[in-house]
């Protein structure tokens, strides 16, 4: 699956996997509208079903169920009520199972103060362990960060990474600091070879 994988792929709760824009079209085009990885039937894949998916595979420790559900919790989708220390729960869970993307919402609640209190530094490690495990937007926020703390060469690097995993935001921050002098022609250009 191209990067960023989310712009070419979709999530399906029925099997909790990721599967490729182009899988789906194939599947479509032989007269397949389930499920295309474990061909679970389309009615049973609604908002009805989903919650009780969820919940099964959360019980059994599914680190990928358990972010599921906690975004589900933390947005107050699905007929779910809105509650953010459940969700905090369930991603802290997750994270703890190797989660990156429980990882990164963790990241983005300590950071930002979101339904816990505030506390930068426990954002940013969260972060640190979504970007290591190749989360691409948690590597973006990281060179956020660190030009907000003025340690320039630190953010291109972050942003470099991303960039090269496909962020277009990474790459647009490289372009503007080259623009204010801060970052090189080569890393630009490495930026924008990488990118493509």
């Amino acid at each position: 699956i191209p990067l960023p994988m989310n712009e070419h792929s979709g999530f399906y709760i029925c099997c909790m996997k990721r599967v490729c824009h182009g899988c789906v079209v194939a599947a479509a085009k032989r007269g397949i509208v389930d499920c295309p990885f474990c061909r679970t039937s389309a009615a049973a894949l609604g908002d009805d079903a989903l919650i009780p998916q969820l919940q099964k595979r959360a019980d059994a420790k599914d680190p990928t169920a358990l972010e599921a559900l906690g975004e589900q919790y933390g947005t107050g989708k699905c007929g779910l009520e809105k509650d953010v220390p459940r969700a905090i729960e369930l991603w802290s869970e997750a994270a703890g199972l190797g989660s990156q993307d429980s990882h990164f919402n963790l990241g983005i609640r300590y950071f930002e103060g979101d339904g816990v209190p505030r506390d930068a530094a426990k954002g940013v490690y969260h972060w640190e362990e979504a970007a290591m495990q190749g989360h691409v937007l948690a590597r973006h926020n990281l060179g956020n960060h660190e030009t907000q703390n003025g340690n320039y060469e630190r953010a291109v690097r972050h942003w470099l990474i991303s960039a090269k995993m496909g962020e277009k935001w990474s790459l647009d921050a490289i372009k503007d600091m080259f623009v204010d002098g801060i970052a090189t022609k080569q890393q630009y250009a490495s930026a924008l070879k990488g990118y493509q």
